[in-house]
């Protein structure tokens, strides 16, 4: 299973991003940010200590406590009830040094979060947009397996409405520290996305 989200709110001609992770039972933490124009503008994290050892009774819970917030954030900004300040083009050059620097987010979104993997095959669809929401194309992006027992990457370029497909095979995984990791670059610009992963529980096979 894949416990993220990663949402996008339209506001009087800006655009916030807003992402919402997981970060795993070493962790126990779940984490939204949002952002706008490459900034952190907010971010609320809430400990999922209380689950832990995970089951898949727990895991259902998690899931939920992970919808849940994301969507919270979602309501809060679109109703005005979590007041974000956008910053100015003064505050943008001061916090990332230069103008160019300030404008150089990507952002990255999986777009078939809930059906990407089928058995052991992996099919993304992904899409890449600037800091002002516009299609990126010719980005690079890449897609890695944390946990998997042999390292390995794959990657893409965007095409001009700035989407890009991987397919591939998923590799043997290690342990239960599992994560999906995806990310797109083109010149200075980045974006990063990382989705936890769960092993679905094996069912005892009758003697």
């Amino acid at each position: 299973m894949l416990f993220g989200h990663n949402s996008s709110v339209r506001i009087a001609g800006d655009t916030f991003h807003v992402q919402t992770e997981e970060r795993g039972a070493a962790h126990a933490m779940i984490d939204t940010t949002v952002y706008l124009r490459g900034r952190v503008l907010h971010r609320r994290t809430n400990s999922f200590k209380d689950l832990l050892p995970l089951n898949p009774a727990r895991e259902q819970a998690l899931k939920l406590r992970v919808d849940t917030q994301h969507r919270s954030v979602v309501d809060e900004i679109r109703s005005g009830r979590l007041r974000l300040t956008a910053p100015t083009d003064a505050e943008a050059v001061t916090s990332a040094g230069s103008a160019a620097e300030a404008a150089a987010a990507l952002h990255i979104e999986l777009l078939n979060a809930k059906t990407w993997l089928t058995g052991k095959r992996a099919y993304l669809q992904i899409a890449v947009n600037d800091h002002a929401d516009k299609p990126v194309e010719r980005a690079t992006v890449t897609a890695r397996v944390e946990g998997a027992a042999q390292p390995a990457a794959f990657s893409a370029e965007t095409g001009s409405l700035g989407r890009a497909n991987l397919e591939f095979e998923m590799p043997p995984r290690v342990g239960s520290e599992v994560a999906l990791v995806l990310e797109a670059s083109k010149g200075q610009a980045r974006a990063h996305l990382r989705f936890q992963l769960r092993a679905k529980p094996r069912v005892p096979s009758a003697s």
